[in-house]
Parts: structure tokens; C-alpha cells; sequence
């Protein structure tokens, strides 16, 4: 069981945000593609099959089993704990390659089964922010954490969370950032983010959708449609999309999935290219569609949900992969 130590500084700092990001709801699909699944994933597995024909060899089970395995791999950049000179056992190091191994297929796995459904997730979740958001305006961030999940306890500022390793997790007034997850099935609440002193942590906590929320959820894209995505780029469609509502430069990072600095490049090309407006604030700078990107979206339709998704998080995770040192192999060979 993980606790997670809360002190009064790190509940004022605990926020929502809508997703963990592309990447985290991919590796949790990667985990559920290998295990039984409930009815309300049924539709969005058997469509999965087509486009994945390979999916049933990882029932199998295996690393590709624990997502957080995948997420470590990736965090740690593959390569912390063997670089200072980690002598870990051989069976440590042939689960690392595995790892390795079966992460290098999870942008396949990206495109088979959460691209394109990426704008009904965003959506669903973004529903799901906003009915925690009540929760937090009519009792608190302390009524949030204690509903969060029916497995999840809390207890005299702990937030108890069953089926992972057993440890204490000290916020040191970081806070925490609440993501719900529509794929996260293996457990309650998983932790992603660095653990590292001033890192963010980051805990996704199971929102999976009923039967009823699925009969839209996993409706497939019109592909006869016209992409956006191939006239300015899959990263400025998604933030010419996402600024129909107006939000900063932090919020429209969060929402896609890269960085800050990244989100203020593309704002700056949408903003000269008449797309969309900038106005400051005091210290807030606001973005906003202008007619002429209103009328580029309304006259050119999505082809599919990942013209919404950047391909910047997982070119970054493919560089951290690349990272990973030559004598793991050799060590597990």
C-alpha cells in the first residue's frame, strides 16, 4: 500500500488537471490490452483488434502487464540505477530490456487505440474534472481526496491507496496533481512524475466510463473528412481547437501534452498568421481564436482524433529510449 503523506502547505497546492498526458493513457492501454477487460471496453478492444492484429500476443502478460514498469522506463530516461555503477541481478536487467523492448512498440499501440479516440477522452475527462471541481467547491480539497476512488482511504492527511508497493511518499509542499485516467484499470490510483526533490508529482486515479458514457466514447472518426491537422500541423490544429476557449500559455501546454516553452512557439506562429489573438493581463497572457481560425476550423473538419495529439511527447520519449546504455543488454544477453 503507498501513503501519501499531506501536510496543510502541500493540500493548498493539490490541483486538478485534465489528463496526465498522451503518453500515460497509453501505457495504462498497453497494460489493459493485456488483461481481461470489463463490457464498457469490449467495442473499444474489438476495434483495437483490427487495427492492432498483433494485440492478443500480450495477454500473454509478462512487464508489458504492470504499466508502472513502462512509465519508470520511461521517467528514469531508461538509464538511472545502472549509470552510477547499480549491480543489479541478471533477472533485474533482462525485466529492464523487456521493458525496453516492448515500450519501443507503444507508438504503435498510440495509433491503434487512443488516437483515434483522443477527442472523446479529452472530452469525457474534461467532464470528469469539472464534476471533481464541485466536489472541491462544496467541501474542499480534503472532500476531493476522500472521494476520489472507493478504494483509496483517507485518513489523518494520508491518502491510502491499495495494490502498490508498499512505501511512504512525502509531498515535501509540492502538492499534487489529480489526473483521472479512462484507461488506468490495474489499480485505484497510479503515481507518475519524478519522485526527485521539486519534481512534480503527478497521480492519476481510475474514472472509468459506464456502459452508457461508452456509446459514444468509442465511435470511430469519419476518415473521409478533410484533415486540419495536414494544412498547419497535428500540434497547431490541436491548440487552434483547444483556444475556442480562451486559456494561457501553461493551460494550452497541459491540455496538449508538451511543454510550456513548446505551446509558446506554436502560440507565436498561430498569432502571426492571424489565428488567434494574444492580450496580457497584468500578469496573465490570454490566448483566443480569431474569426479567420474560427472559420479554418469550422471549414476544415477533423480526419481523425489524432490530428488533436501532438507527436512531441512521444518523439521525446523515443530520445529517452535511445538513452538507454549499451551494457544493459549486454549484462542481460
Amino acid at each position: 500500500m503507498q501513503r501519501i503523506h499531506f501536510t496543510a502547505t502541500d493540500i493548498a497546492k493539490t490541483r486538478l488537471k485534465t489528463t496526465a498526458g498522451p503518453l500515460v493513457e497509453t501505457a495504462f492501454a498497453y497494460g489493459l490490452l493485456g488483461r481481461g477487460v470489463a463490457p464498457a471496453y469490449a467495442r473499444w478492444r474489438k476495434q483495437v483488434a483490427k487495427r492492432l492484429p498483433s494485440w492478443p500476443q500480450l495477454r500473454s502478460g509478462g512487464v508489458v502487464g504492470d504499466p508502472e514498469v513502462l512509465l519508470r522506463l520511461i521517467e528514469h530516461n531508461g538509464s538511472e540505477g545502472y549509470a552510477d555503477g547499480d549491480t543489479a541481478g541478471p533477472d533485474a536487467l533482462v525485466a529492464q530490456l523487456s521493458a525496453y523492448r516492448e515500450a519501443a512498440g507503444l507508438s504503435e499501440v498510440w495509433q491503434a487505440a487512443i488516437a483515434p479516440y483522443w477527442d472523446h477522452i479529452e472530452a469525457y475527462l474534461e467532464v470528469e474534472c469539472e464534476a471533481r471541481g464541485r466536489v472541491v467547491m462544496a467541501g474542499g480539497v480534503e472532500l476531493l481526496l476522500a472521494t476520489l476512488h472507493p478504494r483509496i482511504k483517507w485518513r489523518s492527511q494520508v491518502l491510502e491507496i491499495p495494490g502498490g508497493p508498499d512505501e511512504d511518499i512525502f509531498l515535501d509542499r509540492r502538492g499534487l496533481v489529480l489526473t483521472p485516467s479512462v484507461f488506468l484499470n490495474h489499480r485505484p490510483a497510479q503515481l507518475t512524475g519524478r519522485r526527485s526533490e521539486g519534481g512534480e508529482l503527478v497521480l492519476a486515479f481510475a474514472a472509468p466510463p459506464d456502459v452508457h458514457q461508452t456509446a459514444n466514447l468509442w465511435d470511430e472518426p469519419d476518415d473521409s473528412a478533410q484533415s486540419l491537422g495536414a494544412l498547419v500541423g497535428q500540434t497547431r490544429a490541436a491548440a487552434l481547437r483547444v483556444l475556442r476557449a480562451t486559456c494561457t500559455t501553461s493551460q494550452l501546454a497541459d491540455r496538449l501534452g508538451i511543454s510550456a516553452a513548446g505551446a509558446s512557439q506554436h502560440t507565436t506562429v498561430l498569432r502571426q498568421t492571424g489565428l488567434i489573438t494574444t492580450r496580457r493581463i497584468r500578469n496573465t497572457v490570454l490566448h483566443t481564436v480569431t474569426p479567420l481560425g474560427l472559420a479554418l476550423l469550422d471549414g476544415l473538419p477533423t480526419r481523425s482524433g489524432s490530428d488533436r495529439v501532438p507527436a512531441q511527447p512521444f518523439d521525446r520519449w523515443r530520445h529517452a529510449l535511445d538513452g538507454i546504455p549499451q551494457q544493459l543488454a549486454q549484462h542481460a544477453s
